[in-house]
């Protein structure tokens, strides 16, 4: 594994390269991306695919990477120049796996730089405005940041999961619950006083209420895969994907796991990245 940086004029994007460039057997790269987990968070993925040449980055402001542009903001059209600047520099097109708050980054580029990519396979994007319910998830996601800025980060992130392990539509009995106490998570109950944390602090409320533009999603075919978890049921992101799929007139394809499938994760609650790579390895390979 080789670590670069690509210089932008505001940004200095960290990447890992795993394997060759150009790739060995004359294939694509296989490019990773969450948001806002890090390059870290696909350990698990990438060992399970030694053949291939895997690129995976940290996102400006997170983790390795840096920015200059004066914003906290997590947002996937920005995010999106820099992932065509990343394939520019790596070679287009790239095959790419998303995930979450890298699905919606992935959905970004595919309608702003459809040439990038040949396939990507967009796991589980929370893009909350296609829901039917797409207002009280609204404020069940205020709810998370409300609990996060009042209390700290254990409140805060109880309340995400909360939220996020809910089971179909949001309710107004559901917005009425009395906050989760983050002991019933193994959660600190104690307020560090930090309020920096890219999930909970608001910074990527840029991604929950990204609008997709479906026309041209639409026009990229079977480069665009929209995946769902096995396991994550009725939760929010599985049901985002399943919305955005119907109005894509699409059906999203099935992965082993949940949300997190591709990691082993906790090991109360372990993914399969076995399994899970087994099963992206034949959807990159089923073009038309």
């Amino acid at each position: 594994m080789e670590t670069r940086t690509l210089s932008l004029r505001d940004a200095e994007i960290v990447h890992d390269v795993h394997g060759p460039l150009p790739p060995a057997d004359g294939g694509e790269v296989l490019l990773v991306i969450g948001q806002p987990m890090t390059a870290d968070g696909f350990a698990d993925l990438i060992s399970e695919l030694p053949d291939r040449t895997v690129v995976a980055y940290d996102p400006r402001g997170l983790g390795r990477s840096t920015r200059s542009d004066g914003s906290s903001l997590n947002d996937p059209s920005l995010q999106a120049e820099d992932l065509h600047a990343l394939i520019t520099d790596l070679g287009a097109p790239v095959q790419m796996f998303a995930s979450s708050g890298g699905a919606v980054a992935a959905l970004a580029l595919l309608t702003a730089h459809p040439e990038d990519v040949s396939r990507v396979v967009a796991h589980e994007p929370p893009v909350m405005g296609v829901l039917p319910d797409a207002e009280l998830a609204e404020r069940a996601n205020d709810a998370v940041g409300r609990a996060y800025q009042e209390r700290g980060w254990g409140a805060g992130l109880a309340a995400f999961l909360a939220m996020s392990m809910w089971q179909g539509e949001f309710t107004e009995e559901f917005l009425a619950q009395p906050l989760p106490d983050p002991a019933q998570f193994g959660l600190p109950d104690q307020d560090d006083g930090t309020r920096e944390d890219p999930l909970l602090s608001g910074t990527s409320a840029p991604v929950t209420s990204y609008q997709p533009d479906l026309e041209a999603l639409r026009a990229a075919g079977d480069r665009l895969v929209l995946a769902v978890g096995e396991q994550t049921g009725e939760a929010i992101t599985a049901r985002t994907t399943r919305a955005l799929a119907e109005a894509l007139g699409t059906e999203p394809l099935v992965f082993p796991g949940d949300h997190g499938g591709f990691a082993v994760g906790d090991p109360s609650h372990p993914g399969d990245p076995a399994a899970f790579a087994t099963r992206l390895r034949e959807v990159l390979a089923a073009r038309g």
